[in-house]
């Protein structure tokens, strides 16, 4: 298994590549700067191994605490970690559940020093039509979280497998 140093430069040898092959296939640098800027976000802050005590959850820096009831929950290596597509849709639904709270209770506080009239409800119909009028984007985007999250768990696997095989051999 790849050390979060040879993670870190997985990702990053594999930037312009993951950049250039998007452009090439959407002619759009829009599209491209959210797979890219999701590839890296991915591979840096936001893959598999949010689920330990990694490089990836000390980059949180003060925030890292909300990634402390995942980790206790979820299992190193399992499929809800590191499996490919279910893990990037249950990091992404576990972070925007606290970008919806931590918003909702911003607007509460906001809302006792300003008369804004304001419902959680609405709020939450203003997110999904965001979501919907950049679609192309947010899916873009969710595609650059999950090649980020591929690469590191397709590198855990090629890791193992090499050793394996290097035991057998010994």
């Amino acid at each position: 298994m790849p050390s979060g140093r040879t993670h870190d430069r997985i990702t990053l040898w594999c930037l312009p590549v993951i950049g250039g092959l998007t452009f090439g296939f959407t002619k759009s640098s829009d599209l491209t700067l959210m797979v890219a800027g999701g590839f890296l976000f991915s591979g840096l802050m936001f893959g598999p191994d949010l689920d330990i005590r990694s490089r990836q959850f000390q980059r949180w820096g003060w925030l890292r605490w909300i990634w402390i009831p995942y980790q206790k929950n979820i299992r190193h290596r399992s499929l809800i970690s590191h499996g490919l597509i279910l893990g990037t849709v249950g990091r992404s639904l576990y972070l925007s559940i606290w970008l919806a709270v931590l918003w909702l209770l911003g607007l509460a506080v906001f809302h006792l020093w300003s008369p804004v009239n304001w419902s959680w409800q609405q709020e939450l119909v203003k997110g999904w039509q965001f979501i919907k009028l950049h679609y192309p984007q947010a899916v873009a985007l969710f595609v650059g979280l999950e090649m980020g999250a591929m690469s590191h768990s397709l590198s855990d696997w090629i890791g193992s497998a090499y050793k394996r095989q290097r035991r057998k051999r010994h």
